[in-house]
């Protein structure tokens, strides 16, 4: 295979040395791009007001404040908007994996008429940018067709529109399609019909791309901002990006960063002990026998 630099140049001292500077470089820009940010508000919730709004602006602060990150879950009462946005978060999971995982499983093995075309109908949502769908979803949750329930000030107006995931049900059908059929044929003539294979046979062996779909589901809800701006009116049901984005007026500066911060931590965590799954998912092309 024919590559920019070719293996015996790469071999040589030199080409060692420019190696591994470059690649070191590269390394250091993009840890100083993703982690910066998080450093610069870490610390800058330890800064008082006065200094945070220094020009030029100081790298650490000159007097450490601690503090900040009680006062601002006391104040901030982030207590109830965490509780709230768990609610709307771990809800707006579970309802795309009963809906995603069984419409995926549909159109990969049990092939209905018109299942490709109804694929492409759901990809073709991707391509709607957000704003658009805001307006007809927003009349539809006010309203509910056949019940004629309002929605508004529940937290099922987060869950309802975000159960039918065009990107979910494309990335389960893609690591279902490598299922081998003879799998799951054996299954059918031991008897088991379409609901047991599935719960029995492919949910077990797709564990690991049911943990991408349920990490990019609860980070799509915890960190969703427009949608709950409209759903939630209540100010004591709102969730944590519209809850800290409506104090930011009359907050401290350094408070606000501090409450930031706080409601930014589970998602890190989430991301750092679930890393390996989500690659491992996304990279998944087959089965290993």
């Amino acid at each position: 295979m024919r590559t920019l630099v070719s293996p015996a140049q790469l071999r040589s001292p030199r080409g060692k040395a420019i190696y591994w500077t470059v690649f070191a470089v590269v390394l250091a820009l993009f840890v100083l791009a993703f982690v910066f940010p998080l450093f610069w508000a870490i610390t800058g919730a330890m800064k008082d007001p006065a200094e945070l709004a220094r020009t030029p602006p100081t790298l650490v602060p000159s007097q450490w404040h601690p503090d900040a990150y009680p006062q601002a879950w006391n104040q901030m009462e982030l207590a109830r908007y965490f509780l709230n946005t768990l609610v709307v978060a771990v809800g707006a999971w579970a309802v795309q994996l009963a809906v995603d995982v069984p419409a995926a499983y549909a159109l990969s093995k049990l092939r209905p008429v018109l299942g490709n075309k109804i694929l492409g109908l759901m990809l073709v949502t991707l391509l709607l940018p957000a704003s658009a769908l805001l307006v007809p979803t927003y009349v539809t949750i006010t309203d509910l067709p056949v019940l004629g329930a309002n929605l508004i000030n529940s937290p099922t107006a987060i869950w309802f529109p975000a159960a039918a995931n065009a990107f979910n049900i494309y990335l389960l059908k893609r690591f279902f399609d490598q299922i081998p059929g003879e799998l799951l044929e054996a299954a059918v003539l031991d008897g088991a019909g379409p609901v047991r294979v599935l719960w029995r046979i492919v949910l077990p062996i797709s564990r690991p791309i049911l943990a991408v779909v349920s990490i990019l589901a609860i980070v799509a809800a915890w960190k969703d901002f427009i949608w709950p701006l409209l759903v939630f009116p209540d100010p004591g049901k709102q969730t944590l990006s519209v809850a800290i984005a409506r104090m930011q007026i009359d907050m401290p500066l350094n408070l606000l960063l501090a409450g930031l911060v706080l409601a930014s931590v589970p998602m890190v965590l989430l991301f750092l002990f679930f890393q390996r799954h989500i690659l491992a998912g996304l990279t998944d092309g087959s089965l290993k026998g």
